[in-house]
């Protein structure tokens, strides 16, 4: 599995999983510290995963909304900035991509009609989104 971390001062601001095979087994990508987990399987026919369910865990969120978003068609470009609006990184993904957006600024421009799942913390309150003062230079 082919894993980028988009770093700004010494800070992880996000974490690509490029769509690559995996070996056998659950990998999760995320240290046990973060408020979002992702990670991937891969099983083989006829396993089964007992029935369970998951129970109350006390945590207590201190870091921003993360979001997850999973390309299932298409191509697009995400652009990184920092918190004042410019732009540090890009980086092009396509089917079978996906992002954990931890921290900084984040903006898109589709290449290709793209579909994608998008995964965040819950509820979802427009209000907490905040919009940059970007500068536009690539």
């Amino acid at each position: 599995m082919k894993i980028e971390k988009i770093m700004q001062h010494h800070k992880m601001i996000a974490m690509i999983l490029y769509n690559d095979e995996i070996e056998y087994g659950v990998h999760f990508y995320t240290p046990n510290t973060r408020t979002l987990q992702v990670g991937k399987q891969r099983r083989l026919v006829g396993e089964k995963i007992k029935a369970h369910k998951h129970v109350l865990v006390k945590t207590q969120r201190r870091e921003p909304l993360q979001e997850v978003l999973y390309i299932e068609k298409g191509k697009m470009r995400v652009i990184f900035y920092n918190d004042g609006g410019k732009v540090i990184e890009n980086r092009i993904l396509k089917k079978g991509d996906l992002i954990l957006l931890i921290s900084g600024g984040h903006g898109f421009e589709f290449l290709e009609e793209t579909e994608m799942i998008e995964i965040k913390q819950g509820p979802y309150y427009p209000e907490s989104r905040k919009d940059l003062d970007v500068k536009e230079k690539r």
